[in-house]
């Protein structure tokens, strides 16, 4: 669409060449998401498929990271923190709600206290104003100064993920591998460097921006102690703990991490309609449609998770059991065969049993014809014997 932006680019922050990609409507209300040291942009991907069709969402590569340029280092938490104000200039964003993990939640922390008129609202995420003792860090860019970014991933995927993650997602784990590998070694030790220089304890008692803390209930980088006493000491912060997720929580519990970024912007509703969404359709179903969403459908898709599902499924006048029941009679009247299939075990989830679904279409025969019923009671058909085997395939 004319009006959304979408796309990869490099723009110049003093001498430093900074890759960023934007998402989203460009006039929508601007979201920022700085990300964890040894990771690139990429690291967003399940946040901005959930989001893009409500924010303009600007990712960035810090310096020596992914595709922006590495200059020498050591570097600063102040030359960082530039940075993202210098993405916001180049891309003539006056303020934005800023989202920072880890290294990102620092820089995001240096924003709102070093230029508190650029921020809106603040997600400061396993992130903490200082991240213990100098010397290890500084031995950190040491060694990968001499072995490159490739020779930390196995004790970094130890932190990075709970126990027995890899096991369950693969894939995910080559990503997060491929974006370390990405960085070069100068960058990487050079913000090494940097976390080794920062102590923010003092400045973030000045933020001022509406401010969540997210932690990860198993992150043994900044276990929740350390984010409890974050949100202690900016005032009026909120706190929430993602359970089953180490410290790169984003990319663990996209579904819980983007529900929580999402409330904290103001964006209860899109939350609230993404949860309901996948607990009736379930999470495949969903995650497939995050997937086919183009520019030109992601409004929709907004607006389908926020009024029928965080509103219309929200409201308390039907519990959600009638409501999978009256949405089945209506689908069969419209001949809509291909989304009966999803209702019918969304009907199942919400507590119908088999024989109440087969009486609802029994009653839309009557009401809606017996073709229509004969062609509905073909689909629900297919759709229970696929549950139930589902069902015995997973015992």
């Amino acid at each position: 669409m004319s009006g959304d932006d979408a796309a990869s680019r490099t723009v110049r922050v003093g001498a430093v060449e900074i890759a960023c990609r934007v998402d989203g409507p460009r006039h929508a209300p601007a979201l920022v998401l700085a990300g964890s040291l040894g990771t690139t942009f990429a690291m967003w991907d399940e946040q901005v498929a959930a989001l893009r069709g409500r924010y303009r969402i600007v990712r960035f590569d810090a310096r020596g990271h992914g595709g922006s340029g590495t200059p020498a280092g050591p570097y600063t938490i102040d030359e960082l923190g530039g940075d993202l104000v210098g993405v916001l200039d180049a891309l003539g964003i006056g303020s934005a709600s800023l989202c920072g993990l880890s290294l990102g939640a620092m820089v995001v922390m240096w924003v709102a206290t070093h230029a508190p008129e650029r921020v809106e609202r603040l997600v400061l995420a396993c992130g903490a104003p200082e991240l213990g003792p100098a010397a290890p860090w500084h031995e950190r860019a040491r060694a990968v100064r001499r072995d490159g970014t490739a020779s930390l991933f196995p004790a970094l995927a130890a932190r990075w993920f709970t126990p027995g993650f890899a096991a369950r997602a693969p894939a995910t784990l080559a990503r997060v591998r491929a974006m370390l590998e990405s960085c070069s070694a100068e960058g990487y030790a050079a913000c090494c460097d940097a976390i080794a220089g920062t102590d923010l304890s003092d400045d973030v008692r000045s933020i001022r921006a509406e401010t969540l803390v997210v932690a990860a209930a198993s992150d043994p980088v900044v276990p929740p102690r350390a984010a409890l006493a974050l949100a202690e000491a900016v005032p009026g912060a909120a706190l929430a703990v993602l359970a089953d997720a180490s410290h790169l929580a984003n990319l663990e519990q996209p579904t819980a991490f983007t529900a929580a970024l999402a409330g904290h912007l103001g964006g209860d509703v899109a939350a609230r309609g993404e949860a309901t969404r996948r607990a009736v359709l379930g999470d495949r179903h969903v995650e497939r449609a995050h997937e086919r969403t183009t520019e030109l459908t992601a409004s929709f898709q907004d607006l389908l998770t926020r009024y029928a599902w965080g509103e219309l499924w929200g409201r308390e006048g039907l519990d959600r059991r009638t409501r999978s029941a009256v949405t089945i009679a209506m689908l069969v009247a419209l001949g809509r065969l291909d989304e009966l299939a999803l209702h019918v075990a969304g009907g199942v989830r919400n507590g119908l049993e088999r024989d109440e679904i087969a009486e609802i279409l029994l009653h839309a025969a009557a009401y809606c014809g017996h073709p229509a019923a004969n062609a509905a009671f073909a689909v629900a058909g297919d759709a229970l014997r696929e549950l139930r085997e589902q069902d015995e395939g997973s015992r």
